[in-house]
């Protein structure tokens, strides 16, 4: 259980919500997705579906909120990105066994990108780059930032560091951290919006052969800092191909150091609250922790 407010869901369960709301998908197989994904159970539904669950509790209303808000950015998305992502097919209702909502969406092929799979691959970066550079050129149609996770002003985040750098004691050189943090909270705002992935993580990506083929999770789609998607860069990409990543997509310095934040901000939760629970997240955060503190340029 990696929440404390974790909703039980297994592949009973979802099998039988499946039959009973999608009757057409009855006949197809089923089976678990194994994922490092912290917010969905997900379960694929023959060739080309997913059923996917959210996993923390919520008001059931709250979550078909969510949930049709999400569908509404992984269209918009799709309609923007340069790679595949999934689609929505259809909502499905709470049942006796799991007491919230639900989607099915369409299935992308492809392996789920690694933090050290494609780290010096020159393709792998300037896809990113390429997949940015799209996201960004979407209209925001005079839509700000919604205020809800990262992508706004640094210093909002004040108190949930303070969290991270108590609950990182004995885990990391936390001195060194908050620092760090208290150069990078003082960042000036890089300017206007743009639309953003908003959560460019590994988790997130489908590689295969090499190159970028597909772009998951794109429901949190909207406005944000303009730095926020760089956060990609220093998930998944050694210092070299971090250049060749800046250099195509025309980086200025502030938004490069806004950047940096953001995977350091995010960074920092993943370390600790995924210690015991989920392994794979929590390395990720070590990861990316290491190659900030490696740069010599910050």
């Amino acid at each position: 259980m990696m929440h404390d407010d974790q909703v039980n869901i297994d592949i009973d369960i979802a099998r039988q919500l499946i039959r009973d709301q999608f009757p057409q998908y009855r006949h197809e197989d089923l089976t678990t997705v194994t994922s490092s994904g912290t917010v969905n159970a997900i379960f694929r539904v023959g060739s080309k579906i997913t059923a996917r669950f959210p996993l923390r509790a919520m008001n059931p209303t709250e979550c078909a909120d969510m949930l049709r808000s999400e569908a509404a950015a992984i269209v918009e998305i799709g309609e923007h990105c340069l790679f595949p992502t999934p689609q929505p097919i259809g909502l499905g209702e709470p049942g006796p066994h799991y007491p919230m909502p639900w989607v099915l969406q369409t299935w992308i092929e492809g392996e789920v990108a690694t933090r050290h799979g494609l780290i010096g691959s020159s393709a792998f970066a300037l896809d990113l780059a390429h997949l940015v550079a799209s996201l960004r050129q979407a209209d925001t149609r005079g839509r700000r930032f919604d205020g809800q996770g990262r992508g706004g002003h640094l210093s909002d985040h004040d108190d949930w560091m303070s969290v991270c750098f108590e609950n990182s004691e004995g885990l990391l050189d936390v001195a060194r951290l908050r620092n760090l943090w208290t150069r990078f909270r003082e960042l000036p705002s890089a300017g206007s919006v743009v639309m953003s992935h908003r959560d460019l993580i590994p988790a997130n990506l489908l590689v295969q052969g090499g190159r970028l083929v597909g772009v998951l999770d794109g429901g949190s789609f909207g406005p944000a800092d303009p730095s926020l998607d760089l956060v990609a860069a220093w998930h998944l990409l050694d210092r070299e191909r971090r250049a060749t990543f800046r250099r195509v997509l025309q980086v200025e310095d502030l938004w490069w150091k806004r950047g940096v934040a953001w995977a350091f901000q995010q960074a920092m939760g993943l370390v600790w609250y995924y210690h015991r629970t989920n392994p794979a997240m929590s390395a990720l955060g070590r990861s990316t922790i290491s190659r900030i503190l490696d740069d010599p340029d910050i």
